[in-house]
C-alpha cells in the first residue's frame, strides 16, 4: 500500500469511524501529506507499512528547523494517530512514534474581549444593509451560547427549541448538546429570520440552515472570519481576533461572574475539566472574589 492509498483508508477511516468534521480530516491529512512528501523529496522509498523510526525522526528533526513547538507537537500527534490505526487494523506490528517525544511547549492562554469591546463590534454593524441584522445575530450568538464557528454555520431552524430557552449544538464528532439560549439572543435571531432571511432565495439543500449568504446558500466558516476581522478594523481594535475570541469571552465572563466551572464545561461541550480549566488563569481576580466570599477567615 502507497502513501496516497493510506492516506485515503485513514480519512475514510477517520470519517467513518471517528466521525471527525471534515476540517478535523483536512488537518490530519495535510500532516501525513507533509510527511509523504519530505519521503518524496529525500528519495526515501519507505511506505507506510515499513517506515523506520528513524526516518520519522529525521523528518521531525528536519521540520522542526522551521515550524513552532507548537505545530510540531500537533504534527507529532497527528502521525501518532495515524502509525496506531495501521497497527490497529494489522498493517504494522510497531508504532515508529512509540519512543518520539512531543516537546513541551507552554499553555497559550485564550484571548479574550470585555464586554465593552463586544458592545462596541456589534455597535459598529452597519444595520441599513441586509445583512446587517445577519451579522448582529451572529456575534450575539458566538457570544451569547459560546459556539465553535463551526457550530454556528451548521446551526439549523430545527434546532432551535425557542420556547424551552434551549439550541441543540452537534459539536467536534458530531455529539449533541443542548446551550441555554438568553431572550436577547432570541430576539436578534428572530429579527433576522424574520426580516431578512425570508426575503433570500433560498436553496433547498440549505433551508434548514439558520445564517445563509445572500444566495440563500449556508455560509462558510471563511465568511465568519472575514465578518470579524472587518468589524475589528471598523472600531480600531489592537487585538488579533477570531469568531473563537467570543467563545473564550463567554466563558471568561461567566466564570468571572461566579459561574460553576463544570456548568461552562457543559456548555462549551468539553469533554475534560482540564479544557475548561484554562479560563481559571485568564483573570486571577476571580479567584481573589472566590477566596474572600467562600473562605470562613475572610
Amino acid at each position: 500500500m502507497n502513501w496516497q492509498q493510506a492516506i485515503k483508508d485513514y480519512q475514510n477511516y477517520l470519517k467513518i469511524e471517528r466521525g471527525l468534521s471534515l476540517n478535523s480530516i483536512s488537518n490530519y491529512t495535510m500532516d501525513l501529506e507533509k510527511l509523504a512528501n519530505y519521503l518524496e523529496e529525500q528519495t526515501i522509498e519507505e511506505k507506510p507499512m515499513e517506515i523506520s523510526r528513524e526516518t520519522v525522526q529525521q523528518f521531525i528533526y528536519d521540520i522542526a528547523k522551521i515550524v513552532s513547538p507548537r505545530t510540531q507537537a500537533r504534527i507529532i500527534s497527528g502521525l501518532r494517530g495515524f502509525f496506531t490505526y495501521l497497527v490497529f487494523e494489522d498493517y504494522r506490528e510497531d508504532n515508529p512514534m512509540d519512543l518520539i517525544e512531543t516537546p513541551k511547549i507552554g499553555r497559550k492562554l485564550p484571548d479574550t474581549l470585555s464586554e465593552q469591546e463586544i458592545d462596541l463590534l456589534i455597535t459598529a454593524i452597519d444595520l441599513s444593509k441586509p445583512e446587517g441584522e445577519r451579522n448582529r445575530a451572529i456575534l450575539e450568538t458566538l457570544y451569547g451560547c459560546g459556539l465553535r464557528v463551526s457550530e454556528l454555520i451548521n446551526l439549523k431552524l430545527s434546532d432551535l427549541y425557542f420556547n424551552e430557552d434551549f439550541i441543540k449544538v452537534t459539536g467536534k464528532g458530531n455529539k449533541q448538546r443542548f446551550v441555554p439560549i438568553s431572550g436577547v439572543n432570541q430576539k436578534y435571531i428572530d429579527i433576522y429570520r424574520k426580516e431578512v432571511r425570508v426575503h433570500l432565495p433560498i436553496k433547498k439543500e440549505h433551508e434548514d440552515y439558520v445564517f445563509l449568504n445572500r444566495r440563500g446558500k449556508q455560509l462558510t466558516r471563511a465568511m465568519i472570519f472575514t465578518i470579524v476581522k472587518r468589524l475589528a478594523e471598523t472600531i480600531g481594535l489592537d487585538k488579533n481576533i477570531s469568531p473563537h475570541t467570543f467563545r473564550h469571552s463567554f466563558a471568561t465572563h461567566l466564570l468571572e461572574n461566579g459561574a460553576d466551572l463544570r456548568a461552562i464545561q457543559q456548555m462549551l461541550g468539553h469533554e475534560s475539566i482540564t479544557t475548561t480549566e484554562v479560563y481559571m488563569h485568564v483573570n486571577r481576580k476571580h479567584l481573589t472574589k472566590v477566596l474572600k466570599d467562600f473562605h470562613p477567615r475572610k
